[in-house]
């Protein structure tokens, strides 16, 4: 998904001006609810997803079931994969034919919202679209600019996964929590145990992710609402720094990592630690074969104790295009695919951990799904709010950051050289 999520970026910035244009041509955003609407008109709406075919024949079921409690609203469906679900979307963005609701990813809320591609869904809160089963914190999730554009039908945080198996070989317990300096020695001690045969983690200073854990604990964010950084190149220096003790013999060589692609150092038992979103469990057992049977999580480093620097984030969410003709049925069919019980038992946990009590309550949770459920609620006094919805061209700026991390580590740029790169693609992005 991570190399999927890079093509798209790439190509978000020259979409951008089409999107501007088709913004003024698309219909408004903050639409009413009209007053002459029939719950008993016969309509019928457009769901596009990205997925597989395992999720196109839940979505069948749900719309099935949907079907037995409002036959009049007819819905027709269509998936393709993540890259060609956004290609097809900004297409459809510039001629101003968007689905009447569509599965949504986070890194696009930003552009679509402000270029009024999405109705405002606020009239609908507490009235068509449930919000008692879904936590503030949450809705807060799909709010741009002061309007929410997208429910969150899923949840994730970031957390550390470590390899059991690969531990035991090494016969180094698992890491216990601490500070940034305390995980770098415990990788070092992994790596020195495993005489060779594995590593103790990668160079964490990699993935821009670790960087904002590090900021939300000094009370800043990565980037604010207004679309400036919330750092400056001192603070990004000293971060880079932090890595360079595991990529001198610690962390996994670039090399090695360049040579698994497209997996990673993790699922392929290179290393033994990774920090990423607790979702992506499954898909690392699912590559690590048969031989692996659980994972363990636990909390990532801490920067200062006390510190609300974890967040909640939307595996995906749920959103209703503005020049929609039936906002209300749009508005019922988004309740049902995240609040309904039937939702909830017909996805489980396909699309992440249920972010809707009632969807959560009937999905059956495989032992990983409990796990995550259990970690989740393991960090809740680290949690804090979720930080402004991501700027236009954040996918952008995310992948140069991991490949300023990987030249770093290949130790082709000084970290002096690495922060000049990225000021400079940070200033285009911002002043596109």
């Amino acid at each position: 998904m991570f190399s999927n999520k890079r093509t798209i970026a790439a190509i978000a910035l020259a979409t951008g001006a089409a999107l501007a244009l088709a913004g003024c041509a698309g219909g408004e955003g903050g639409a009413e609810p009209a007053s002459t609407y029939d719950p008993d008109e016969k309509v019928t709406l457009d769901l596009a997803f990205w997925g597989n075919d395992v999720r196109a024949e839940l979505y069948n079921e749900a719309i099935a079931a949907f079907n037995e409690e409002y036959p009049n609203i007819t819905v027709n469906s269509s998936f393709l994969g993540f890259p060609e679900f956004w290609e097809k979307r900004q297409t459809e963005a510039a001629g101003g034919g968007l689905p009447d609701v569509m599965q949504f990813d986070y890194s696009y809320l930003r552009q679509y919202s402000q270029n009024e591609l999405l109705l405002d869904l606020d009239p609908y809160l507490g009235g068509i679209i449930e919000t008692d089963p879904l936590p503030q914190n949450i809705l807060d999730i799909g709010v741009v600019d002061g309007v929410t554009t997208g429910i969150p039908t899923s949840t994730n945080a970031w957390g550390l996964f470590t390899n059991p198996v690969l531990l035991e070989q090494a016969g180094v317990e698992n890491f216990e929590g601490g500070t940034w300096e305390d995980y770098t020695d415990w990788m070092g001690e992994v790596t020195e145990a495993s005489g060779g045969a594995f590593w103790g983690g990668s160079d964490y200073t990699g993935r821009i992710q670790n960087f904002e854990l590090q900021l939300r604990a000094e009370g800043k964010n990565l980037f604010n609402e207004d679309g400036t950084a919330g750092f400056d190149e001192e603070r990004l220096a000293e971060f880079w720094e932090q890595g360079a003790a595991i990529r001198d013999g610690i962390g996994v060589p670039q090399q090695r990592v360049e040579e698994v692609v497209p997996l990673g150092p993790f699922d392929t038992a290179n290393t033994a630690s990774e920090l990423t979103w607790d979702n992506f469990g499954s898909g690392y057992l699912g590559n690590l074969g048969e031989s692996y049977t659980e994972l363990n999580l636990v909390a990532p480093p801490i920067t200062e104790e006390g510190a609300k620097d974890l967040y909640l984030k939307p595996s995906m969410l749920h959103a209703i295009s503005a020049g929609t003709d039936h906002p209300e049925a749009a508005a019922t069919l988004v309740n049902f695919l995240v609040n309904s019980p039937q939702s909830g038992e017909i996805f489980g946990t396909n699309r992440g951990l249920p972010a809707s009590e009632t969807a959560l309550a009937a999905a059956e949770l495989d032992p990983l799904s409990t796990q995550v459920k259990e970690y989740e609620a393991s960090i809740a006094d680290r949690l804090g709010d979720a930080p402004p919805v991501p700027i236009v061209g954040y996918g952008t700026l995310e992948e140069k950051f991991r490949q300023i991390g990987a030249e770093l580590n290949f130790g082709t740029i000084t970290v002096d050289e690495a922060v000049d790169q990225f000021f400079g693609e940070m200033d285009v992005v911002l002043n596109q």
